[in-house]
């Protein structure tokens, strides 16, 4: 399987192209659908899904763009479809402008547990905290695309006034159950793996 890594809009949230056999799954569409689109014309993509880790605008923003194409559904959590529902109002509220973000339609839940799409084979974990949906997507592969749960050293925020410190850190402790050579791919910067950010989660955020 190849990996595609963009990080986009101001917030620059991490957008992956997830390619097998020139089926193209995209974790977190993110801003800048212009360029989204263009990427899957010029590598000649048949995209067949779009995935979300959890429903912050800064992951989320080319989604309802890029439908208006290719008539595919993106998968999240019910926990978050409320911020759905928020999407130009918390985008205009953070990046102080009212972007362009087109309604999303074709919506599918996000049950745990392992999902088939096409020929790709993920298992979605259901890590609330930061949000009350927020997922992380695990591939037998040894990735595990973490969204805004855990970063390289560090962890999602936890202060909004639907976020759950408590959650988060049980969630926190679901994830490190995993193998330790697994490579992490957060939702913003670099990629890690569980044998390097385990230790840290560890003595800094599990009582």
């Amino acid at each position: 399987m190849k990996i595609l890594k963009y990080a986009l809009g101001q917030l620059q949230a991490n957008c992956y192209f997830l390619i097998e056999k020139n089926n193209c799954l995209i974790i977190d569409p993110a801003d800048e659908a212009d360029f989204i689109l263009e990427k899957i014309q010029r590598e000649r993509l048949n995209l067949i899904a779009l995935l979300s880790t959890h429903g912050h605008f800064d992951h989320l923003m080319a989604a309802g763009e890029i439908q208006q194409s290719f008539d595919v559904p993106l998968y999240i959590n019910k926990g978050d479809l409320f911020l759905l529902k928020k999407l130009k109002q918390n985008a205009q509220y953070f990046l102080g402008y009212q972007p362009l973000i087109l309604p999303i339609v074709n919506v599918k839940n996000l049950n745990e547990g392992w999902l088939e799409i096409e020929n790709f084979s993920l298992k979605t974990i259901f890590t609330p905290g930061h949000t009350p949906g927020s997922v992380c997507f695990y591939f037998k592969e040894g990735m595990l695309f973490s969204g805004d749960t855990l970063f390289k050293g560090g962890i999602g925020r936890y202060d909004f006034f639907y976020s759950d410190k408590n959650k988060l850190q049980q969630s926190l402790k679901k994830i490190l159950q995993y193998p330790q050579e697994t490579k992490i791919l957060p939702g913003h910067g670099e990629e890690t793996a569980m044998d390097k950010e385990k230790p840290f989660i560890l003595k800094n955020f599990i009582i």
